[in-house]
């Protein structure tokens, strides 16, 4: 398949720019190519735990040159969501510093009763009065978000437990399927292309997950490229239906094409 010229590009990154605290081969060079020629992109992550500063100083670490206005995660973007639906508004949140940083830029209150909106992303101290207060306010009424499905997430000790693991205590108790955010859900993909400045035709979405990255692009009409890097194999995906626009081993393959 001849290969396009895209105007922005959206790039996962853990198992495609980094694997715990190890950049990923050709994650620098990437980088550096689209930087060379003046192609604005975004890393565009499910991770809702970090800042924007916190994930650009990881990258810089691992030598991969990064800004924290070149990173968007679900927490961004779920702010940004309750922020356009009503300003000035209520939430009570569960999880860990991006999500509430990130609440509280937009200039919305957080509060732990009488909410508009419970929000939950990746929390590494969970605990049952946690999920009793969401619980009890999505009852009362309170729109119930979460920031990602991820079931589980690869870590260096293996898969753990991911937010929606956590996210379905809340909707098992009160029945109540939340709005989710992240990726593979088209409301992370539209309000990164906004922030890009893009259409859809006109940028390629990066991922090493079928069911996340993948997934994203093509529910929201993007190309996708998939590197075989992180968590999905092509052989995994050899029988889906639906096919990555292109696949390579790696991204250096990419930037030789």
């Amino acid at each position: 398949m001849a290969m396009k010229e895209y105007k922005g590009y959206l790039v996962d990154l853990d198992g495609t720019m980094y694997k715990g605290s190890k950049q990923i081969h050709g994650a620098s060079e990437f980088v550096e190519y689209l930087e060379s020629k003046n192609t604005p992109f975004l890393f565009l992550t499910n991770n809702s735990s970090k800042t924007v500063g916190q994930i650009s100083e990881k990258l810089n670490n691992l030598g991969v040159k990064a800004k924290p206005d070149q990173v968007y995660t679900s927490s961004l973007a779920t702010a940004d969501y309750i922020r356009n639906e009503k300003e000035g508004a209520r939430v009570f949140v569960i999880g860990e510093e991006g999500l509430s940083h990130a609440i509280k830029q937009e200039g919305l209150e957080l509060v732990e009763d009488h909410a508009d909106y419970v929000v939950i992303g990746i929390d590494r101290n969970i605990n049952y009065e946690k999920f009793a207060k969401a619980c009890l306010q999505v009852r009362s009424g309170a729109t119930f978000i979460s920031t990602n499905g991820d079931i589980a997430i690869p870590t260096e000790r293996g898969m753990m437990p991911g937010n929606g693991a956590l996210t379905s205590v809340i909707s098992v108790s009160t029945g109540a399927e939340p709005i989710f955010v992240g990726k593979p859900e088209p409301l992370i993909m539209k309000r990164a292309l906004k922030r890009l400045g893009f259409s859809e035709a006109e940028v390629l979405m990066v991922g090493d997950n079928y069911n996340t990255d993948i997934k994203a692009g093509m529910k929201a009409g993007i190309d996708t490229l998939m590197v075989e890097t992180g968590l999905s194999s092509f052989d995994e995906i050899k029988d889906m239906e639906h096919q990555p626009t292109y696949k390579c081993d790696n991204l250096l393959q990419w930037l030789i094409h």
